[in-house]
């Protein structure tokens, strides 16, 4: 097996494809009504999911956290400590919620936090060099 991407089980489905789309800059064509939208970004499967659509596809009740989320995070890259900074103040200028301030921490990593409308952490991040995989 090899992982192919990840998915957000989302509340309010129009919410969440303005803010990947408007504010991070996701390539998303579905409408703000549908039920589900599946799209790749950079090579990675990128998936919002309606919660009640996902609980009638698996005829199952989930518990979702309120506030902010801190099982996860999903990581973007940049090629520059400037980027950090300006995507950052880009995406809060936009509407996002600011979670940690641009901070280069001590392995050499600039780094931030933002948090989008149903409360899941983004990091922008960058090693100041082109993203090598």
């Amino acid at each position: 097996m090899r992982l192919d991407g990840f998915g957000l089980l989302v509340h309010d489905m129009g919410t969440m494809i303005r803010f990947y789309r408007d504010v991070l800059g996701f390539e998303i064509q579905e409408s703000e009504d549908t039920s589900n939208v599946y799209l790749v970004k950079d090579g990675t499967l990128f998936l919002l999911y309606g919660r009640k659509d996902f609980e009638t596809m698996t005829s199952r009740k989930y518990e979702y956290l309120k506030g902010l989320n801190g099982h996860f995070e999903i990581a973007l890259y940049v090629d520059t400590f400037e980027e950090v900074d300006t995507e950052y103040h880009n995406a809060l200028a936009k509407g996002a919620t600011p979670v940690l301030e641009p901070t280069t921490e001590p392995w050499g990593q600039r780094t931030c936090y933002i948090a989008d409308p149903e409360w899941n952490l983004i990091e922008i991040g960058s090693f100041n060099r082109p993203f090598e995989r």
